[in-house]
């Protein structure tokens, strides 16, 4: 079933794409879990991609950059927008298998959604779980 974009990112109606994690396999890049946290608040505000390009960028314009794997392409969140993550720490987990980016927003939001009046959202986890099948916005 083809889902609606619009639906999925603004809807109320509970629709987990639980397939992503096989689509992301498929990729055909090494990549690993990357978190992009709030520095200040603790806020998670995305979870992305990284390949070692994507650590690399990430390091050296200390903007937070992941690896697109829906476009198959470097993305530096904020690079045509304005709304960029600068970077505070790039942790790395006990394992060595997935990164934490620590950032401060630098822009008028994190999320490529846009609230009522066109903000770009905070971060990308603007609706919580109002029951098994429904969504309700914070």
């Amino acid at each position: 079933m083809i889902m609606d974009h619009h639906e999925i990112e603004e809807g109320v109606r509970l629709e987990l794409d639980f397939t992503k994690l096989k689509k992301v396999a498929n990729c055909k890049e090494d990549i690993i879990p990357a978190v992009a946290q709030d520095a200040d608040t603790g806020e998670v505000l995305i979870v992305g991609y990284a390949n070692e390009l994507a650590l690399k960028t990430t390091l050296q314009e200390n903007m937070a950059t992941f690896w697109s794997t829906s476009r198959n392409e470097l993305w530096i969140k904020g690079k045509t927008s304005g709304d960029y993550l600068e970077i505070v720490d790039v942790c790395v987990n006990c394992e060595q298998n997935s990164l934490l980016y620590r950032v401060k927003p630098k822009g008028r939001g994190a999320c490529h959604t846009k609230n009522a009046d066109g903000t770009p959202r905070a971060g990308c986890y603007y609706r919580k779980l109002k029951s098994s099948t429904e969504l309700e916005f914070k």
